[in-house]
């Protein structure tokens, strides 16, 4: 190795976080519209019969006030004065109409100006003071009680000045005479009463019925999801075809184009695994045969010397499968890992890549190749997941040594791009490169150059290009640079990661 600089990794404790599945009450979304509409109702109803009983109190007491205020009105003009003395023209005729009912009973008052009695029932009692009394003719009314009971009272002031005392100018003050008409309230109860019960008796009548409707309605409307949960129990377990979102309400569309994305992503995913496993038993067929063969023709030989060679031969092909299988799952993890399952961690690649390449360094001096590394300057963070970087670039330093003929130089390069906010990690050759025609085509899984004498899995650059994906980072291909050979121009894989923010706490060294 160029570099005689040397790293003691100190290894980390790794967590894996504990996931904790909490139950869930599995709710009902017919419950929950049938609950939203029948509470908000229910505790309506009540205000409403609150609403109803004083709208109908109301209503009750507008035809009773102008029966008491025509009363009063016509009691005010009975009122007389005679020879200087107010008295009233009421007889006894007129006086039992006046009382006349036979659910309330009714009372009247008349006082002179002085507060003096005329006629009437005695026991009645004044009106407020505060209410203007000098406005004669107008009614006015106030609530009282009289023998327990409540009442409702009219009442009027009549002037009582004669026509001459009234004069303009006259500084003689009004003879106001106070004239009451009262009644006790059962008629207005009882026909408030009665028109409660017109009210609440048939809203008990009709909200079992809007009950009855409001099932039925969120029923009809709930179908078009019951239909669909039927259309999909009914389908095949391979049948991940789209589902038809025209025969569901517009609603349920999102959920319905969500579930077919989901079921093309699915089905993407199954025809991927199909087709690797398809290939893999395709690949693992060489290998498993040629052990076959080898041993069958040991077993045939009787010369040590031939059965020694067999046995070179079947170690040679042992050796290719298990690299076969070790490839496959390596592919098959990198493709299954989720940041979910293994957690990005701060990493400094310069330091992770010095570690990764000192584990190649034997392997280097077997091939006879020399194996060099070049550092940055400084730190360069990244987020990622040591494991899966450990065999992305075990990969590229494997495929660099395996394709550099004896003698030849393979060199990592780390270097930040403070501009463009990148790390990059170099891998340089001096084997045969890669033609521009066949860059995009290496990445793809099994693929080898037609006209190379190497042999190999076609699967390394394929692990490659899928952890940088992962990790958000670009690879791409080119000559070697360095190079001054044109039959051996080398390769010059490039990966660039973004760069993070320096953390204040100590960026992860675990690359074991």
């Amino acid at each position: 190795m160029r570099e005689a600089q040397s790293m003691a990794a100190q290894p980390a404790p790794s967590s894996h976080p504990v996931t904790q599945t909490e139950e869930r009450v599995q709710r009902s979304l017919f419950g929950e519209i049938l609950d939203w509409m029948l509470v908000p109702l229910l505790l309506l109803w009540p205000i409403s019969i609150a609403i109803t009983y004083v709208v109908a109190k109301s209503i009750a007491n507008q035809p009773f006030d102008q029966a008491l205020d025509d009363s009063v009105t016509v009691l005010s003009q009975q009122v007389v004065t005679v020879n200087g003395k107010i008295t009233t023209r009421l007889n006894g005729s007129s006086r039992d109409f006046l009382r006349a009912d036979d659910v309330d009973n009714v009372y009247y008052l008349i006082t002179g100006p002085r507060g003096e009695y005329i006629d009437g029932d005695r026991d009645m009692h004044a009106p407020p003071a505060d209410e203007d009394p000098f406005h004669p003719g107008a009614v006015h009314f106030w609530d009282s009680s009289m023998h327990g009971s409540d009442v409702r009272i009219a009442y009027t002031y009549v002037d009582v000045r004669n026509a001459a005392d009234t004069v303009a100018g006259s500084t003689e003050q009004p003879k106001l005479v106070l004239v009451q008409v009262g009644e006790t309230l059962e008629k207005r109860a009882r026909l408030a009463n009665e028109i409660i019960k017109g009210v609440i008796l048939p809203q008990f009548l009709i909200l079992p019925i809007a009950l009855a409707l409001i099932w039925f309605a969120l029923s009809r409307g709930l179908s078009p999801l019951s239909e669909l949960q039927q259309r999909i129990r009914a389908r095949r377990p391979d049948d991940l075809s789209p589902i038809d979102s025209g025969q569901v309400p517009e609603e349920i569309s999102p959920l319905v184009r969500s579930l077919n994305d989901m079921l093309s992503r699915l089905s993407l995913s199954i025809q991927t695994q199909k087709r690797f496993i398809a290939d893999a038993a395709h690949q693992m067929k060489t290998p498993l045969a040629g052990m076959r063969m080898q041993s069958e023709l040991a077993l045939r030989q009787t010369s040590a010397h031939d059965i020694h060679r067999s046995l070179e031969q079947l170690a040679k092909s042992s050796e290719s499968a298990t690299r076969l299988v070790n490839q496959l799952l390596s592919l098959a993890r990198a493709e299954n890992q989720s940041q979910e399952s293994a957690p990005f961690i701060q990493i400094d690649l310069s330091e992770f890549a010095r570690a990764v390449v000192q584990d190649w360094v034997q392997a280097s001096f077997t091939q006879r190749i020399d194996l060099g590394f070049e550092q940055a300057d400084q730190p360069l963070p990244i987020l990622g997941n040591p494991l899966m970087l450990r065999e992305m670039l075990g990969n590229l330093i494997d495929n660099a040594l395996h394709y550099t003929p004896v003698e030849g130089r393979v060199t990592i390069r780390v270097r930040g791009e403070a501009e463009a906010g990148l790390a990059i990690l170099e891998i340089e050759d001096t084997g045969p490169g890669i033609p521009p025609a066949e860059r995009e085509h290496v990445f793809h899984r099994f693929y080898r150059i037609l006209d190379s004498s190497r042999g190999g899995s076609g699967l390394g650059l394929a692990i490659v290009r899928e952890i940088a994906q992962q990790h958000n980072a670009d690879v791409t291909i080119s000559y070697n640079p360095h190079s001054n050979d044109a039959e051996q121009p080398g390769s010059l894989f490039r990966v660039s990661f973004r760069l993070q923010q320096r953390s204040p706490l100590d960026i992860n060294s675990d690359f074991q």
